[in-house]
C-alpha cells in the first residue's frame, strides 16, 4: 500500500503511524484499521460498511483459521520441528492480525508485514512462508475463494546479511579436536561424521547403533536414514562413557540440550578462532567431504544428509562437487593419448 495523504482519502479515513496504515475514525468511537487498498472495489465495500455502522466482528478470523488448521490432519502430519516453528509465527499472527477476516488479506498486506520486519530478514521470510501455508489452507476449506489466490504465495524473500555458510577448514577441524573437552568432542565427531542436524544428533541414543551404523529419525523431514560409522566416530563412541540412554548426555545422564551444546561449542570456537563456522556448517562439511571424493555423486550426498532434492544437496556440498568433477575431467584430459 503506497503512502496516502488525507486529501486523497474519503471522510473519516486517516493514515496513522510510521507505516501510514489507514484507520476509519469517528469522534467518540475506537479507530478501526482498514485492510483494503484505496481505489479498489474492496475498499469501497469496506468503507460503505463502516459508514453504515456495520461494525460486527467477522465470523471468520485469522485466529479461528489458526485453530482450525491446528486441528487438521495436515497439521498432524508435520514434523515436530516444523510445528514448533509454525506455532511461533502463528502467535505473531494472532497478535497482529488475529481479528481480521482472512479473505480481506491482500498481497500488499503480506508485503507490508514482511517489510516491517526487514531488520530480521530471515524471520520475516519465514513468517511469509508460514502465512502462505495458512492462506493455502483457507483456500482448501473455502474461507478464501480459489479465484482470489493465495496472497502470500511467492512473495519475494528478504535477503539476509549473514554470510553464506561454508564447510569447516581442515586446520580448524584439527584445532577443534585438540581444544575440545571429551563431551564436546564427541558431539563434534557425531555431527561431522553423520552430517545430521544438531537436533537429530542430540536425540541419538546408544540403542540406535546397530551392525549397519546408527539409525536416525530426522525431525524435520520425518525420514529415517541409516548412517555407517566412520573410523573417527567409531573411536569416539568406543571412548565415550555410557551414563544414560543418550549418546551425548549431561553428567546426570539426561539428554544434552541445544543451549548447553551451543555454549560448549562456542567456547571452543572462540578459543581456536573459528567463530565464522557454526554448528550447522559441520553438515556442509560432511556433504563437502563426500562430494570431493572420486566417484561420489549427488545421490551419495543425499544418502547421508537425507536431503530429498538435488538442489539442496548441491547447496550443502558447495564448491567441493565442482572441484572434484573438474579434477576428474582434467585428469582424463591429461591421460588422453596424443594422436
Amino acid at each position: 500500500m503506497g503512502a496516502q495523504v488525507k486529501r486523497d482519502l474519503p471522510a473519516y479515513v486517516y493514515p496513522k503511524g510510521r507505516k501510514g496504515y489507514l484507520y476509519f475514525c469517528r469522534r467518540g468511537a475506537k479507530p478501526i484499521r482498514m485492510m483494503c487498498e484505496p481505489g479498489t472495489a474492496d475498499f469501497a465495500v469496506e468503507y460503505a460498511r463502516l459508514m453504515k455502522g456495520n461494525l460486527a466482528a467477522p465470523t471468520r478470523t485469522v485466529k479461528k483459521l489458526i485453530a482450525h488448521y491446528l486441528a487438521s490432519h495436515k497439521w498432524a502430519k508435520l514434523a515436530l520441528n516444523t510445528q514448533k516453528s509454525y506455532r511461533r509465527h502463528f502467535t505473531y499472527f494472532e497478535e497482529t492480525m488475529g481479528s481480521i477476516d482472512p479473505a480481506t488479506i491482500r498481497r500488499v498486506h503480506v508485503i507490508e508485514m514482511r517489510d516491517s520486519l526487514a531488520d530480521i530478514p530471515t524471520d520475516a521470510s519465514r513468517k511469509v512462508g508460514a502465512l502462505s501455508v495458512l492462506m493455502e489452507y483457507a483456500i482448501n476449506i473455502d474461507w478464501i475463494k480459489k479465484a482470489n489466490g493465495n496472497p502470500a504465495h511467492k512473495v519475494d524473500k528478504l535477503k539476509g546479511n549473514r554470510p553464506k555458510r561454508e564447510p569447516w577448514p581442515a586446520d580448524k577441524i584439527a584445532k577443534f579436536r585438540k581444544a575440545a573437552d571429551p563431551r564436546t568432542l564427541l558431539l563434534f565427531e557425531m555431527l561431522i561424521a553423520t552430517g545430521q542436524r544438531i537436533g537429530d544428533v542430540l536425540m541419538m541414543q546408544w540403542d540406535h547403533i546397530g551392525p549397519d551404523g546408527i539409525s536416525v529419525q530426522q525431525q524435520k523431514t520425518d525420514k529415517r536414514v541409516s548412517i555407517p560409522l566412520t573410523a573417527d566416530l567409531a573411536k569416539a563412541l568406543a571412548d565415550a562413557p555410557r551414563i544414560g540412554p543418550y549418546i551425548v548426555s549431561q553428567n546426570n545422564g539426561r539428554k544434552l540440550g541445544y543451549n548447553l551444546a551451543w555454549r560448549d561449542f562456542m567456547s571452543v570456537r572462540r578459543k581456536i578462532g573459528a567463530e565464522a563456522w557454526d554448528i550447522h556448517c559441520l553438515r556442509h562439511t560432511a556433504a563437502s567431504e563426500i562430494a570431493s571424493l572420486p566417484g561420489m555423486t549427488r545421490e551419495h550426498v543425499m544418502s547421508i544428509t537425507g536431503h530429498s532434492s538435488e538442489a539442496m544437496a548441491r547447496l550443502y556440498s558447495g564448491s567441493a562437487e565442482q572441484k572434484a568433477r573438474a579434477k576428474e575431467a582434467q585428469n582424463a584430459r591429461g591421460s588422453k593419448s596424443e594422436p
